[in-house]
């Protein structure tokens, strides 16, 4: 029969054209006793027609690989990466890295394995990433409760540390009669069981520091006649207490930041009273009492 594509001469029983790979129609075969005519081949090459010494094209399904394998290492970071979704860049790296081995092991034809675990740090990656917006909301709602929360631990954390100042200055002045101390050093040094009035260790040596929980303290003593120092001891004079002798006491706490480590200032003296304002300007004797 000839090819009605190419116009070749081919087998009767044949069912591809031997020259350009058609399939052969059942009209090309020759029937009965007709005779045949004979079509001389189109000179020169047809387009798109395959060479004569080429056999048709046909599909033949690859061999499975036997040899050894291994696990593809980006498959295993994938994975990694993808069990860490909850953090934005392991998750965008875990599903790189899953697409990246999924393609290494379907053109691997079988020598790289791996393809669960890829598939696995991908999926968990793109969880990950869908997890974002929910993340950035419940962040925009904890992070100002979480700042006020601080805020107000610090504010009380600052009263009651100028209570503690306020009983160990009225304790001082009590037990020794010579009036408050010139610095808290005074007090937080040595042991009260001593009863050293130079080192009376009536208070924590963090105290002397003047910073705590995100306020910061000062404390300046006052002295008889409006003097700004303790007068010299007189010729003869004791000095049983050098470190003391201040007839009153002002203590300061501000925020270390305002609206950040404290939104309040706070004011106390030797009355005992605490006194409180809020804005930037440190309270004074005239802002009203703690309530």
């Amino acid at each position: 029969m000839f090819c009605s594509k190419c116009g070749n001469a081919n087998p009767d029983t044949a069912q591809f054209c031997n020259r350009c790979g058609s399939p052969l129609s059942a009209s090309a075969k020759s029937v009965g006793s007709a005779p045949s005519v004979s079509i001389p081949p189109a000179s020169g090459p047809i387009p798109g027609a395959l060479p004569s010494h080429l056999p048709p094209q046909y599909h033949v399904p690859q061999a499975p690989y036997v040899g050894p394998t291994e696990t593809s290492g980006k498959a295993i970071g994938a994975l990694i990466f993808g069990i860490f979704f909850f953090v934005l860049p392991s998750a965008v790296l875990a599903i790189i890295l899953g697409h990246w081995s999924l393609s290494d092991i379907r053109k691997a034809g079988g020598r790289l394995t791996g393809r669960g675990m890829g598939t696995a740090g991908m999926v968990l990656g793109y969880m990950g990433v869908a997890m974002i917006p929910f993340i950035l909301i419940i962040a925009a709602i904890a992070i100002p409760n979480l700042l006020r929360a601080r805020i107000a631990a610090n504010e009380a954390s600052a009263v009651g540390s100028l209570r503690t100042m306020n009983t160990a200055l009225a304790t001082y002045s009590a037990e020794y009669g010579s009036g408050y101390p010139a610095s808290l050093d005074v007090l937080t040094s040595g042991d009260a069981a001593e009863g050293n009035c130079n080192h009376a260790g009536l208070l924590e040596p963090t105290y002397a520091i003047g910073r705590k929980h995100g306020y910061v303290f000062y404390y300046a003593p006052t002295y008889p006649d409006g003097a700004d120092h303790l007068p010299a001891p007189t010729k003869g004079a004791a000095t049983k207490c050098p470190a003391s002798g201040a007839s009153g006491y002002q203590i300061t706490a501000d925020p270390i930041t305002t609206n950040t480590t404290g939104m309040r200032h706070y004011f106390t003296d030797d009355s005992g009273v605490i006194r409180v304002s809020q804005g930037d300007s440190s309270a004074t004797a005239d802002s009203p009492p703690l309530e």
